[in-house]
């Protein structure tokens, strides 16, 4: 991979056409898929190409009334295309940590198989002292633990998967949606209380980027530890896009930064490129990818918290799993 490079972020928010969309899909007949926060936007848009690559999508969302809202739309908007799969509703509250196992159960009772899981859903600056159904930090629970939580329990079944005589080394694919993290992360990644709980942040987009700093970690660690089963996790920076993700923004910033950001069709075409491009090799497991399907170097800060001090690192990661494994252990 090319080495890392501070104008990283310019490349970010101007990157160069896509090379992969949804044309280049191959034939998903027979694959089974998830999306999280798949009824609207992003998400909504990977889990129709993904339909009408002929693949079985789980529209993941915190509702029945949103999953069943999503795939009628899907439906109805593609109604003359030929040689489509399967949609179902995988209903998961990210926020709530208590809905994810019966969720992962309801989809397990239905498949044997899992090939993508796209970690799409997440929050954006809500307001300040938002919490989830839990009393976590709601960035942190729904961008983090949530996630964590269904990976763990989904993680028996991508490992089937990726055994199968069927299934392509290295297809079976996990992708962490982050953000532009080059920038507005604490320069230590992630900051701790005293006690081990992530610091909830006063800056602006600091919470958010530090949230998205702990997937990066959590795309490196399911590499590190599934990739010997042929499983394959990145994380990826989607583009700057305009989604539901910017409603808690004040309006004027909104329509001033809404004014540069593309269509949120492009940062789905970075997804596809993550979740299905033969271009994302071996060497990239655990690695990060950028918009609009490039390879890219993590941070330094981010991967200095995969070594302890006396290793030259922060020791940063250590402590995320500590805290993140005593969050959700009442859940698994």
């Amino acid at each position: 991979m090319a080495t890392y490079k501070p104008y990283s972020r310019i490349n970010a928010f101007f990157p160069p056409a896509p090379t992969y969309t949804d044309s280049n899909l191959p034939s998903l007949q027979g694959k089974v898929h998830i999306v999280t926060g798949a009824a609207s936007g992003v998400g909504y848009e990977v889990a129709k190409f993904i339909y009408l690559a002929g693949g079985t999508v789980y529209v993941a969302a915190r509702s029945t009334a949103r999953c069943e809202g999503a795939i009628e739309k899907i439906k109805a908007e593609t109604a003359s295309e030929k040689g489509k799969g399967k949609l179902d509703s995988l209903v998961v509250d990210l926020s709530d940590l208590r809905t994810i196992k019966g969720g992962v159960e309801s989809f397990l009772k239905k498949e044997q198989r899992l090939d993508v899981l796209i970690h799409n859903a997440g929050i954006m600056s809500p307001p300040a002292g938002s919490k989830d159904k839990l009393g976590h930090d709601l960035e942190f629970g729904t961008n983090v633990l949530g996630p964590y939580l269904m990976t763990l329990l989904l993680e028996p079944i991508l490992i089937k998967t990726a055994t199968l005589p069927d299934t392509p080394k290295l297809s079976v694919r996990l992708v962490w949606v982050v953000s532009l993290v080059q920038g507005w992360a604490p320069v230590e990644a992630m900051r701790y209380e005293k006690d081990g709980t992530p610091v909830v942040l006063k800056g602006t987009m600091e919470n958010y980027m530090q949230s998205k700093v702990g997937d990066v970690w959590l795309a490196t660690d399911v590499a590190n530890r599934l990739g010997k089963h042929g499983v394959m996790s990145v994380s990826l920076h989607p583009g700057v896009v305009r989604t539901e993700l910017q409603r808690h923004w004040p309006l004027p910033v909104r329509m001033l930064i809404g004014a540069i950001m593309k269509p949120c069709v492009y940062a789905a075409y970075s997804e596809l490129y993550a979740a299905f491009s033969s271009d994302v090799k071996p060497e990239q497991n655990g690695g990060h990818l950028m918009a609009w399907g490039r390879k890219a170097d993590m941070p330094p800060y981010i991967s200095a918290g995969f070594k302890s001090k006396s290793e030259g690192g922060t020791g940063g990661v250590q402590k995320f799993f500590e805290y993140c494994n005593r969050e959700i252990k009442d859940y698994l």
